[in-house]
């Protein structure tokens, strides 16, 4: 048993240097349970979506435009998000996000059951979902970093990461494919409730530890990450950073100045950008793939893809070993490297055995990548930047992810595993030549803290 420490002052909500140094803090926990709640209500929409595009139309194009739709947002919203989750109590931000998902979601619910819902409809509400998840997904990646030290940052995300998984793929997947069989208003209901719950939830967090601060201090590597930003005003008297003075306008672009400024980031960020460019035109009509080609029953088709899940929770699970044993640059250019070859030798044996190997292979390699990713970000990063630079560097990855959905619905014109093939066969060589950099990637506690540079 670790021995007693000395008495310390009152440690505000959900600070991670508190006595119970074993697991992640009560903070994490609230945090970590409101997640789950609008997790379920994602894994049931992804589900739904290309479900009912199916059912609406037979056109591979329109039903890959479902998945563009749906990451479109995020080249327009991103950054305005973050600027908005650095200005806001982020409980406010998850509160918001999901309550009007929860009304978005009784809308598509009430179009199906009157027979109203067309294609188009359909695009409407998944793009104002995507639009509404950059605020929710900034608001929570910029919590986690407040409230854990830097070197549980990979702990931290791969429970959320593992947390998600679970949820979407073992839960919301087979029964929302399930309940699609016997009436679709069930799981369409279903969503609309846990959307509502996961906004609730959102008030029972702490208060203090979800603004973003006002004064730029450097934190430690016994010290919460951001450990400076869980109040909203600098009690040291402090003045406030210009950029946070700044004008709205002029804070769009600091998340921009900032990737660009610092050595590990901006090379990272183009690397990320070109492979989700690719691997989301491989993946993009991965239903018609599984339902067509192999021939899978549309009941069955989530308990399917739960094989890719399998091998997203082993992922999640095995990166905080795997980072300790080889370090997270030689593991996020294995990672890299792997998860598209799967996705070309499954496009050279369309066979379900294949199929159910090479989707577990993938997603564990993806899981793996986000995990350490996001965690090397989350060190390098300022508190009170973290929504900014977050938002800036979703804009550009999953801005540019709809143009590789609509490439994929392109390319299974052709055939439906030629997404695979060619799409899958460009993330290995974009994986192959970035392959040196990401091996001399550090581990996030040995990240040094960026500055943002001066206009």
């Amino acid at each position: 048993m670790p021995p007693a420490e000395p008495p310390r002052p009152p440690a505000l909500p959900g600070r991670p240097d508190e006595p119970a140094r074993r697991g992640l803090g009560r903070s994490f926990t609230n945090v970590f349970t409101a997640n789950i709640s609008s997790s379920l209500a994602d894994g049931i929409a992804r589900v739904a979506a290309p479900l009912l595009a199916a059912r609406l139309t037979d056109d591979p194009l329109l039903i890959a435009g479902i998945a563009a739709v749906a990451m479109l947002p995020w080249l327009f919203f991103a950054i305005p998000s973050g600027v908005l989750l650095d200005r806001i109590d982020r409980r406010h931000a998850m509160a918001i996000a999901n309550g009007t998902r929860t009304v978005l979601a009784v809308t598509l619910l009430t179009l199906f059951a009157t027979d109203t819902l067309t294609i188009w409809w359909l695009y409407a509400v998944i793009f104002a979902y995507g639009a509404l998840e950059t605020l929710y997904d900034g608001a929570i990646r910029a919590v986690v970093p407040a409230i854990v030290r830097r070197a549980d940052l990979p702990r931290a995300n791969s429970r959320i990461e593992a947390g998600e998984l679970v949820v979407q793929n073992f839960l919301a997947v087979p029964v929302t494919s399930a309940l699609f069989a016997v009436a679709v208003v069930i799981p369409l209901g279903i969503g609309a409730l846990s959307y509502a719950v996961a906004g609730v939830l959102a008030f029972f967090l702490p208060a203090g530890a979800h603004r973003a601060h006002r004064a730029s201090r450097r934190r430690s590597d016994d010290a919460p990450t951001a450990a400076a930003d869980l109040t909203s005003s600098d009690d040291a008297g402090t003045p406030a950073l210009p950029s946070v003075r700044a004008t709205f306008a002029h804070q769009l672009t600091d998340g921009f100045r900032f990737i660009m400024s610092h050595p590990m980031l901006r090379p990272l960020w183009f690397l990320s950008i070109l492979i989700a460019l690719f691997f989301s035109a491989a993946i993009a009509t991965d239903v018609l793939f599984v339902l067509d080609r192999l021939d899978v029953p549309e009941q069955w088709f989530g308990v399917f893809m739960l094989s890719g899940a399998v091998g997203g929770i082993v992922g999640a699970v095995v990166v905080s070993p795997l980072k300790v044993r080889f370090g997270a640059g030689p593991v996020m250019a294995a990672a890299n490297f792997v998860g598209p070859v799967a996705l070309v030798v499954m496009g050279f044996f369309p066979t379900i055995p294949v199929a159910v190997v090479c989707f577990a292979v993938s997603f564990g390699s993806t899981s793996v990548w986000n995990v350490l990713v996001m965690s090397l970000r989350q060190a390098a990063i300022p508190g009170h930047l973290l929504g900014r630079v977050h938002g800036t560097w979703r804009t550009l990855l999953w801005g540019t992810m709809p143009l590789g959905s609509l490439l994929g619905g392109l390319l299974a014109r052709i055939d439906l595993t030629t997404p695979l093939l060619v799409a899958g066969g460009l993330t290995v060589v974009v994986a192959a030549a970035g392959y040196r950099f990401l091996h001399g990637l550090p581990n996030p506690e040995d990240v040094a803290e960026h500055a943002l540079p001066t206009r």
